[in-house]
């Protein structure tokens, strides 16, 4: 039962109808790269009657202020990843018994889903965006993302009317682990910010920069290694920004104290949105071996910085790179170790993926991912 405050902020809405609604509950103080992808690509939705379904507390922030252009519908804000599992679970419950009767009061014909997630069993006409499935690459028994890729997912993917994804890799992956025909799969490459992630031509600092979690999956403990293995190392540092994971940052520090390293890895825990391009601007190259990828960001935000990257020849990440970054083979310390000695000693290949790095950037815009977004969702409308 809604409470009478929620009746307030709601009975405006109530009795009006919104051809599209967009889940947004995924979305918290602390955007990670689901949440970064649904706050940019939203207010670029040049698509009628569509309302936001916006946690809480965010409205005039989360969207870049964009309240003219679509309705907001106010939403928990506990459903997100930084509530931890309960966030998960509480935001698969919602999405399973309180949305459905969102999209009938708002008397919609389509929501929208950012991630593979819609009502099962249910009136609720879906188009769902699938960012990778990492957790059936790399399954982790203890997690409770394997099974919600295993049984729900799929699932999911079978009701939706249509289904996105941000790279070929991904969609190849879609269809041929669940057997869906390619003609329900559309890939539609992301975006960065370019009003914040820029070339600020400052100094190049003695540091390689890792940006993301600490999992497995990143393959932190083999950059740790490759560092350790330069001969010319001892002026240079690795820094790695991104959120401290219990499971996993206590054993990479120690394997750098083991290395020799220790007081040259850095852990800068969770470094705030703004405070990242300045980061990526000052290091000597951002080195982003992870073993698979359904997009990149944070290669696509180095390369829009200039800083030179260093990143897998896997998933997606060649699509990203093109020829703008040097790609190794993740699974080889030895390559990755012979990157970052280039990138330390060669300043004509620094130069030269600098000025790569920026023109490939350029290419990537969320206006074309909003276009060619609205464009699918105006099919299913």
């Amino acid at each position: 039962m809604r409470s009478p405050l929620l009746n307030s902020l709601l009975n405006p809405l109530l009795n009006s109808q919104s051809n599209l609604i967009v889940n947004l509950s995924l979305v918290g103080q602390k955007p990670t790269g689901l949440a970064t992808y649904a706050a940019n690509l939203v207010p670029k939705l040049a698509l009628p009657d569509l309302t936001a379904l916006t946690p809480t507390g965010l409205e005039s922030t989360l969207l870049n202020g964009a309240v003219q252009d679509f309705s907001y519908y106010p939403i928990p804000a506990n459903l997100s990843a930084e509530h931890g599992k309960w966030g998960h679970l509480r935001r698969l419950l919602w999405t399973q018994f309180n949305l459905p009767q969102i999209y009938h009061d708002l008397q919609s014909t389509l929501l929208f889903s950012p991630v593979p997630e819609a009502p099962l069993f249910s009136r609720c006409r879906a188009v769902v965006m699938v960012h990778d499935l990492i957790p059936l690459r790399f399954p982790k028994w203890t997690s409770p993302l394997t099974p919600y890729f295993q049984y729900y997912v799929p699932q999911v993917l079978a009701q939706a009317q249509h289904i996105l994804c941000n790279s070929d890799a991904t969609a190849t992956e879609i269809v041929e682990r669940f057997s869906i025909s390619a003609q329900k799969v559309t890939p539609i490459p992301l975006a960065y910010d370019v009003n914040h992630f820029q070339f600020l031509d400052l100094p190049t600092q003695p540091y390689f920069m890792y940006l993301g979690r600490h999992d497995p999956p990143k393959n932190v403990q083999r950059l740790v290694s490759a560092f350790a293995a330069l001969r010319d190392r001892h002026h240079y540092e690795l820094w790695l920004v991104g959120p401290v994971d219990p499971r996993y940052t206590p054993a990479l520090m120690a394997q750098a104290e083991e290395l020799g390293v220790g007081s040259q890895v850095k852990c800068l825990n969770y470094v705030p949105y703004q405070d990242l391009p300045r980061l990526l601007n000052g290091a000597i190259a951002l080195v982003f071996p992870s073993l698979w990828e359904g997009f990149g960001f944070p290669v696509l935000e180095a390369m829009a910085c200039g800083t030179p990257v260093i990143t897998s020849n896997l998933s997606a990440l060649p699509e990203v790179a093109g020829d703008a970054a040097i790609l190794v083979n993740p699974y080889q310390v030895e390559e990755i170790a012979a990157a970052m000695h280039t990138v330390m000693n060669d300043g004509m290949a620094r130069s030269h993926l600098r000025t790569a790095g920026l023109a490939r950037a350029r290419h990537f815009r969320w206006e074309k991912t909003a276009e060619k977004t609205a464009a699918v969702l105006q099919q299913f409308l």
